[in-house]
Order: C-alpha cells, then sequence, then structure tokens
C-alpha cells in the first residue's frame, strides 16, 4: 500500500495558521512524523490561499524537503500552482514527486496532459469530468479508460498512473461504497498494472463515527484492489486496518509486512 500522508493541508486550521505564520517547526513536525509512521509521499496543499497559492506551496515543498527523505504529492487543482511547485521540487530535490491530479475537466486536463508528457512523474489520475461526479462503477470506468489512455500515449508509465476512482459519501447514496469498489474491480481487469489512489476519508462525511466507518471501508476497498491511499499515517487504527487486510486479502506475501508491524509494536491494541 502506497501511503500518502495527508497533514499538511490548508483546509486544517492548524496547518492554515503555520502557514501565515511561517511556522516552519510545525510543518516540518508533520512532514517528520508522517515520515517516520511510514508515509511514502508527503501531500502539500495551500489550496484555500487562491493567489498565493504558488508561493505557500513552494514554502511548504521546501520546508518538507528540508527534513524528510521521501518526496512530496503536490496536491492542487490549479495546474499553474502544480507547474510551479513542480519545478520547485525538482530544483531542490532527485526525488520524484507525484501530481494530484489530473481529471477530465477541460481547464486542467490539456495543460496537465502537457505538463506530463514523457516524464516519470508519479501522477494520480482523478475520476472527475465537465459532466460531473461519477455515480456508477461504469461511470468512473469510462472515464478512467480515457485519462489512462491519454496518459500512455502521451509517454507516461501505466505503472506511474493512480486512478482514483472517487470516493463519495454513502450519506448522501448508500450505493456509493460498493460502486467505488466495482469500479476498482472493473479498471484493474482492463488496464493490468494499474494503480490506485483516493482521499478514502471522504466515504464516511456526514457520518457519526466516521473512523470506524473510513476503518470498514479500507478493509472494503483493498480486497478490490486498492493499492493507494491518502490517509492519515499517525492514526495507528487505520494503519493496523491496513496491514491486516492486506494480509487477508492475499497482497501480503507469507503476511511478513504483519509480523513486522506487530514486533514492531504498530499493531493497535483493540
Amino acid at each position: 500500500m502506497i501511503i500518502v500522508g495527508e497533514l499538511i493541508n490548508s483546509t486544517r486550521r492548524r496547518v492554515e495558521k503555520a502557514i501565515t505564520d511561517s511556522d516552519i517547526s510545525m510543518i516540518q513536525e508533520l512532514a517528520r512524523a508522517q515520515a517516520e509512521a511510514g508515509a511514502h509521499y508527503i501531500d502539500v496543499n495551500a489550496g484555500t490561499f487562491d493567489k498565493e497559492e504558488d508561493r505557500y506551496l513552494n514554502w511548504l515543498i521546501e520546508n518538507v524537503l528540508d527534513v524528510v527523505d521521501i518526496p512530496c504529492c503536490i496536491d492542487s487543482p490549479n495546474p499553474k500552482a502544480i507547474n510551479s511547485a513542480l519545478r520547485r521540487h525538482q530544483e531542490i530535490s532527485s526525488l520524484v514527486p507525484m501530481i494530484n491530479s489530473i481529471s477530465l475537466e477541460k481547464k486542467r486536463y490539456g495543460d496537465m496532459l502537457t505538463m506530463l508528457s514523457g516524464t516519470d512523474l508519479k501522477v494520480v489520475a482523478l475520476c472527475m469530468s465537465d459532466d460531473g461526479l461519477p455515480e456508477t462503477a461504469y461511470d468512473r470506468l469510462q472515464i478512467a479508460d480515457k485519462l489512462i489512455n491519454g496518459l500512455v500515449k502521451k509517454n507516461v508509465a501505466l505503472d506511474n498512473i493512480y486512478v482514483d476512482p472517487l470516493v463519495q459519501s454513502i450519506s448522501v447514496n448508500p450505493i456509493f461504497g460498493v460502486e467505488f469498489c466495482k469500479s476498482l474491480d472493473l479498471i484493474k481487469k482492463e488496464f493490468k498494472g494499474i494503480h490506485f489512489m483516493c482521499g478514502l476519508s471522504n466515504i464516511s462525511y456526514g457520518m457519526p463515527a466516521r473512523k470506524h466507518v473510513n476503518q470498514a471501508f479500507m478493509s472494503m476497498a483493498i480486497s478490490h484492489g486498492l493499492d493507494g491511499a491518502i490517509i492519515d499515517p499517525l492514526d495507528k487504527k487505520m494503519t493496523t486496518s491496513i496491514v491486516t487486510a492486506e494480509a487477508l486479502s492475499g497482497t501480503d506475501e507469507y503476511c511478513l509486512n504483519f509480523f513486522k508491524a506487530y514486533r514492531a509494536g504498530d499493531i493497535a491494541v483493540i
């Protein structure tokens, strides 16, 4: 499971304040903690700042990469902001970042495709278009097909593409969890070797006991092939759900990762 640490996001009040206050120590503490907890990428998002997003994204990347040896996941719907942040990331590190994200929305598809063409960047391909949010697994497959083929034609390796079928809340429509998992089955059948990524906590929006819903859904999604998620890696119950589900689904050979996590004290006590 590829873990993208979600905590450095300006939608979180503490992070937004740290950014506006230039609180480097707070940002670096969050980066270090997530890396030490096993994150493979540190998500950086400054989307709440609108016109200052470019500057703040660069600032986040500089300070994160100063203290961790893992790359950033550059998270913005704005191609201009992503391009600026990508250049800064490449200037100060040889680590290959993840780009979050490209979608079929006209306002970003063309610019993002040009930016990604012929690169070895990891990219999240978000199943969203100008027609609105997909509801069924088939809707997601149709969008994923266009995104994947568009990227591959621009010499982006299939192994570098992480499809995000788009998690939506079951409080809005109870079929959304099931349809998301069905879409994993359909997409991986059509595109052998494709990877997946998602902001999993959206599943519980508007629900009570959200963490319990998220943990159960993580296990469910892993059994259908989910191999990447944007989560809080400091949430030991969630990471326990991940290693347990991987062992049960047969993706953890000889349960080695589960035993390793247990011996390290990383399995949450129920």
